[in-house]
């Protein structure tokens, strides 16, 4: 088996029915106004969960340059996206909730502060389709932009099985440290759905530094698994395609994809998508790479991607090509301060 490794959350997917309403909140409430590539094509290789059928979508990834990774904002063009039929709960099978850093929770909340588990600040907040998003406190900062939060540290994710899903989140991804491991009605899920109720709950975190061209962006992230004790938990994404309103996945970067799918195969968890079976390369707009989803345990969707290329200045023809540079090396900070003049620049013209 070849080498490979796992570089940290790229990006959590938000399906919504507004692109644009979804990615102005994003920008508002988590400063994520750097978009690294955006795409309105035709996606041909999700077809085990879009219906088998190809669909058109607008698709963009936006992050913010103090740290963390990224938000994939999706809307189908042509079919109407399906919302969820029911209000989501704590516990529910998928992801519940996105995690945000914040730098200083009581000034973003003006003084509302309640804790994890781990004893880590934290805070819940909406966006306007009633997604939640976990902000916790994380004073790391990747470049300094004088805001209060940064980019995706994480993700709460609903199971059935806490030992299994622990293991999967250990071997197959590396969150092999428990930071901790409760039962209870938790106070900090007050006025959540569901959150009066019993649960389970562990908070993971990865047992070695991350590596890799954006693991300095990236940082460090955890896995907040939750078991509903006290009733039967839906599936999230039930009867409705990828892509649909909620968090549609969690992404991380690797390095060595084929590699990767051979150790997952060993694990039980072969791709069930693979955008490069034979071995080509994967466009996307102004980047390029190979893309790649497992599924948990309970059928909450994963994704990997390894990038080849990124923009710097698109109509410069001015990229970055991680195939000719050291793939441990993370990449420097100035590269990613002339992706925000760019960008910024780029959404000036366009208002």
């Amino acid at each position: 088996m070849g080498v490979y490794q796992i570089n940290g959350i790229q990006q959590v997917g938000v399906g919504t029915e507004n692109f644009k309403r979804t990615r102005d909140w994003l920008i508002d409430r988590f400063g994520a106004d750097i978009r690294i590539l955006e795409d309105d094509t035709v996606a041909e290789r999700m077809l085990p969960y879009t219906g088998g059928v190809p669909q058109k979508r607008h698709a963009a990834i936006n992050i913010c340059l103090q740290g963390g990774g990224g938000f994939e904002i999706w809307q189908y063009s042509k079919r109407k996206p399906e919302p969820c039929p029911f209000d989501v709960s704590i516990g529910d099978l998928g992801i519940f909730a996105a995690k945000v850093k914040c730098r200083d929770i009581d000034k973003y909340s003006n003084g509302i502060h309640c804790s994890l588990p781990d004893d880590t600040g934290c805070l819940y907040v909406r966006d306007d389709y009633g997604n939640v998003f976990q902000l916790v406190e994380d004073k790391s900062i990747y470049i300094e932009e004088h805001r209060l939060t940064g980019g995706v540290v994480g993700a709460v994710i609903g199971v059935t099985d806490m030992d299994r899903s622990v293991r999967f989140y250990s071997e197959v991804l590396g969150y092999s440290r428990v930071l901790s491991d409760t039962e209870g009605v938790f106070s900090d899920w007050a006025g959540l759905s569901g959150g009066s109720e019993r649960y389970r709950r562990v908070i993971l975190a990865t047992g070695n530094q991350r590596r890799g061209a954006f693991s300095d962006l990236y940082g460090d992230s955890t896995i907040e698994l939750v078991q509903a004790l006290e009733r039967v938990p839906r599936k999230i994404f039930d009867g409705r395609f990828w892509g649909d309103p909620g968090f549609i996945q969690i992404c991380f970067d690797v390095s060595g994809m084929k590699a990767f799918g051979e150790f997952c195969a060993s694990k039980g968890c072969p791709f069930t998508v693979d955008s490069c079976p034979d071995g080509s390369v994967f466009d996307m707009g102004e980047a390029s790479g190979h893309f790649t989803y497992i599924e948990d345990p309970d059928g909450t969707l994963i994704e990997f991607v390894e990038t080849h290329r990124i923009p710097i200045v698109a109509r410069l023809g001015w990229n970055i090509n991680l195939n000719r540079r050291d793939r441990n090396k993370p990449l420097p900070k100035i590269l990613f301060r002339m992706l925000g003049v760019v960008a910024r620049q780029r959404s000036g013209k366009q208002k």
